[in-house]
Formats: structure tokens, C-alpha cells, sequence
């Protein structure tokens, strides 16, 4: 079988990548032939915006999945042409069915993939594809003329939507995932693989057949991530006292900014405290960052990017870990805190309710409650045997049904025998 994935940011630090890596991995093993198309970002921020990161590795091959990069081009003008298209987008949205043409035309308008949809149409190397596997429906500029390509061969199309349904009953987040154009394509796929039974809910609720909609989740290998030393970490960033850590993109729908907040109600309340925050940061939160006094700043450590090494150091480090995110249809740090037995605190929002059991392995809050955050943290932290108690559940939780082998084991049927005809 040559299976091709269509995956829009390809590196460890994507969530949604690592997913595809995973699966891609261990369809090679079993000897399929496994092609990913990607673009040249490494940050998101890139799609939009010019001097970002990107990865100038055109073709790589590595563990039998071979990677293509394509360059991601814009439309001529300042970054802030691409949210107004999306808003407006949005707001077509609202006169349902009749404007998925549109909204489809729109949605290539920028970024663009010319070169990728040119090797797409005319590659030999994809002349025996058997089956397409896409993602992330939010960036539907690559999905899109995916979808057309594989229905004009008639080849199966699968589809891994990583739908981010954001506040119970605020449509402010989910808007952006179930546009009419978005819906229309979902329902016409072979199959769609949800992360949790929440986002499966809602799509099925959209009209997308409930027969072709499987919740598979994430997961992680705990024997990957494991030899973090919480001493070497403390040591070289000279930190005494508890660790509150944060991992992934520093932002405010992350609840990144919602963390400092609250560490910094506890720090004036006496809390010695550290909070460290592995990950990217967006430009909101550098500013909000730059303005904190320098004796909060002195009780942070905001790394950015780092080794995984590191990232297992500061996990084996952490007393409590923190991400309260809206945006995060899963959340696959959780299961790698659990790991190293650690409690983690999410928001009530998006796919995390059915990730973490509220008391049980970790606490939920209501997102940008700033002082239910507070008082949860400080919970745990004045509670230790509380905390060792919720780090022990979900580590058991993740070697019981949350690894990659797991995962795996409920995507690979989808890839295995053609599910019935899909209405396009």
C-alpha cells in the first residue's frame, strides 16, 4: 500500500505531527510505502507572517517515510491579511450551505502551496497512491485541493481534523474548525479520526455519518521519554523550590498567560514557586513578559524551544503541570507529565474534559479563570500526597491505553480495508 499523509507543519514540536510521524513509522514497518507532503514552516506564525522559522530540508527520508517540503507563499501585503480573511470566512459561514463554494475559493486565497499541488497533479512517484491522509481542518488551504485530488482518482481519504471546540457553549474557537466548506468535506470522507469523543460528538452532530467517525486519540512511548533528571534541571537553573511547569506554545489561548497570572497571585501571597515555560512564544505574551518587575521575572524561567532532553529534565523536575488551554483538541503533554507521575491542571474546554478526569488524575478549570487557577496550584502544591496520588492514576492511564502502539492500534484499520462509499 503507498499511502500518502498531507501534514502542514511536520516536526517533534506539532502535536499533529507527531501523530503522523507515529502512524507513518509503523506503516513502514510493516512495509508500506509512506509519503508525507509538508510545507517549509516550523512555526505557525509562518503561514502568515515572514521572518519566522522555517526548515530548508526540501527531501528527507528517515525510517522508510519520505518527507517533501514545499514553500509556503503569501498573498502580497502585512500578516494581518490573513486573520481578516478568516474572520470574514467566518462570517460567510453563517449563510450555511450555500457559501461552501466560496469559502472554498477563499480559503486558498493565502497562504498557497503552488508547488506542492503542481507535484501533486503531475508526480509519477504518486501515480500508485492508494490512500490520502489529512489534517488539522483549520488550515484547510492544504487540505482542500487534497481532497479534490484524491476524489477525482477515487482514492480512499481519510481524515484527522484535530477540530478545536474551545468554551462549552462559546463558539469563538470552534467557528474557525466547522465552517460549511469544512463540514461539506468532512462529510465526504471515507473516514474521520477524532482525538476524543467530545470532538466526535460535535462533528457527528454536524452531519458528518457517525459511521465513518472513530475516536483513536494520542499518545506517547513512555520508554522515549523517560531518564529525565529533575536534579541536573534544578541545578542549572538554580531553582530550590517547587516547580510549576508549562509546556508548548506561550499564549493567551494556550492559558499560558492565565498561568502567570496566577503564579503571580501566589507570589504575593508567599508561594516560592518557580514557573518554568517550555515552548514558543508568541508575541502577545513576549510583551506581557517584558513588563512584568524584575523580582516576578527572577521567579520564572521562560526557556522557549528545548532539547527533548531538557523537556524530560523540567518534566522529572515538576511539581504540578499547568496548561489550561481552549485550543488543544487533545493535549498530548498531559500524558507525557504523567509519565513522571506529575498532576496536571487543564481547562474545561476543548477536547481536554475527556483527557483528564477531574479529581481523579488531574483538576480542571474554567479557561481564563485566573483565581480558580490560583487556588487550584495552590492546592496541590500545599497537598503533596494529593498530587502523588493524581500523577500515579494518570501515569497507570497512559501505559494502560494512551501509548503510540495503542493509538495505533485504532487508526490502522482505517487504512485497512475501504470503508463504504462516502457521499461527496
Amino acid at each position: 500500500m503507498h499511502v500518502l499523509h498531507i501534514v502542514q507543519l511536520y516536526h517533534q514540536a506539532s502535536g499533529a505531527a507527531r501523530y503522523f510521524i507515529e502512524i507513518g513509522a509503523r506503516l513502514a514497518r510493516e512495509g508500506h510505502t509512506v509519503t508525507v507532503l509538508a510545507t517549509d514552516a516550523f512555526d505557525l506564525e509562518h503561514f502568515w507572517a515572514g521572518g519566522k522559522r522555517r526548515i530548508d530540508e526540501p527531501d528527507r527520508s528517515e525510517g522508510g517515510v519520505r518527507v517533501l517540503r514545499f514553500p509556503v507563499r503569501r498573498a502580497p501585503g502585512p500578516p494581518i491579511i490573513y486573520p481578516i480573511i478568516r474572520r470574514l470566512m467566518v462570517e460567510l459561514g453563517r449563510m450555511g450551505r450555500p457559501s461552501a463554494p466560496l469559502l472554498r475559493r477563499m480559503a486558498t486565497i493565502t497562504p498557497r502551496l503552488p508547488e506542492m499541488w503542481r507535484y501533486l497533479e503531475r508526480s509519477p512517484e504518486l501515480a500508485d497512491v492508494d490512500l490520502v491522509h489529512t489534517t488539522n481542518i483549520t488550515l484547510d488551504f492544504a487540505i482542500l485541493p487534497a481532497a479534490r485530488w484524491a476524489r477525482r482518482r477515487g482514492i480512499r481519504h481519510i481524515c484527522t481534523p484535530f477540530v478545536h471546540l474551545g468554551e462549552p457553549g462559546s463558539s469563538q474557537i470552534v467557528r474557525y474548525y466547522s465552517m460549511p466548506h469544512q463540514i461539506a468535506m468532512l462529510r465526504g470522507c471515507d473516514a474521520v479520526a477524532t482525538m476524543t469523543g467530545l470532538e466526535r460528538n460535535f462533528l457527528v452532530a454536524r452531519g458528518v455519518p457517525a459511521g465513518r467517525v472513530t475516536t483513536v486519540g494520542a499518545g506517547v512511548t513512555p520508554a522515549e521519554l523517560a531518564g529525565g533528571d529533575g536534579a541536573r534541571f534544578r541545578s542549572a537553573h538554580g531553582i530550590a523550590g517547587p516547580i510549576v511547569l508549562s509546556v508548548g506554545t506561550a499564549a493567551y489561548d494556550k492559558g499560558t498567560v492565565h498561568v502567570l497570572e496566577a503564579m503571580r497571585r501566589l507570589w504575593a501571597g508567599g508561594s516560592d514557586a518557580t514557573w518554568v515555560q517550555c515552548g514558543p512564544l508568541m508575541g502577545h505574551f513576549e510583551q506581557i513578559y517584558a513588563g512584568l518587575p524584575e523580582g516576578e521575572r527572577a521567579r520564572t524561567r521562560v526557556l522557549g524551544y528545548v532539547s527533548d532532553a531538557v523537556r524530560h529534565d523540567a518534566l522529572a523536575a515538576a511539581d504540578i503541570y499547568a496548561q489550561p488551554s481552549r485550543t488543544d483538541s487533545f493535549g498530548i503533554t498531559y500524558l507525557e507529565a504523567w509519565c513522571y507521575g506529575v498532576p496536571v491542571v487543564g481547562a474545561r474546554a476543548g477536547g481536554v474534559p475527556d483527557v483528564i478526569s477531574h479529581g481523579v488524575d488531574g483538576l480542571l478549570v474554567p479557561f481564563g479563570d485566573v483565581g480558580a487557577l490560583a487556588e487550584t496550584i495552590s492546592r496541590l502544591l500545599g497537598d503533596p500526597e494529593l498530587a502523588r496520588a493524581m500523577g500515579a492514576v494518570g501515569e497507570a492511564h497512559v501505559r494502560r491505553s494512551m501509548t503510540w502502539d495503542a493509538v495505533y492500534g485504532r487508526v490502522r484499520p482505517l487504512y485497512a480495508a475501504p470503508t463504504p462509499a462516502a457521499v461527496r
